[in-house]
């Protein structure tokens, strides 16, 4: 991403919850069927390790998605989200609910998004993002844009700058790098 302004930084340091889209954003947006109409969806594993490593940063995380999917429970499931919304219509009706089930106003909540039904949420809450390859009318209402593409890292890519910005990052790779205790 670019350089975030002074601006951004301090948003991202007020961040306790971080939501996101599923389609566009945790995978790529495509949507496959097999010979027996079965849907399937691909996530990055790089992203999901970033999402394990915000909850051991004490930070919480959460999927607000229109469609449903069994493979997106069990993707949540695997990861340990349970904040999971899934089949929303009015995703600022979702959010409503987040903030009452996490107890986080909405300046502590980070939403990323790529379509014109994520704007309700991205508009209200702390930090709106999006992935670069999200929607032309997103991009221009995204306080954030990744350099990453949907489920190509931007989920990571998020975490990973919120994580820096509360100066939680190095102490988090202190783990991988064998210089923790």
């Amino acid at each position: 991403m670019k350089d975030p302004s002074r601006e951004i930084i301090e948003a991202a340091k007020k961040i306790k919850l971080i939501a996101f889209d599923v389609d566009g954003v945790l995978t790529d947006g495509k949507i496959s069927y097999t010979s027996g109409g079965e849907e399937f969806k691909s996530f990055n594993v790089r992203d999901g390790h970033a999402i394990k490593m915000a909850f051991r940063a004490g930070i919480t995380v959460a999927v607000i998605t229109g469609r449903e999917s069994p493979m997106v429970h069990e993707r949540c499931r695997e990861l340990g989200i349970e904040l999971l919304f899934q089949g929303v219509k009015e995703k600022h009706l979702a959010l409503g609910e987040l903030q009452a089930r996490s107890g986080c106003a909405l300046f502590e909540i980070a939403y990323m998004g790529d379509d014109v039904v994520d704007l309700p949420v991205m508009i209200s809450v702390g930090l709106g993002c999006s992935p670069s390859d999200a929607a032309q009318e997103v991009l221009l209402h995204s306080r954030l844009v990744t350099v990453a593409r949907g489920g190509k890292g931007a989920a990571r890519e998020l975490i990973f700058f919120i994580l820096r910005a509360q100066g939680l990052l190095e102490g988090l790779m202190e783990r991988y790098l064998g210089t923790g205790k």
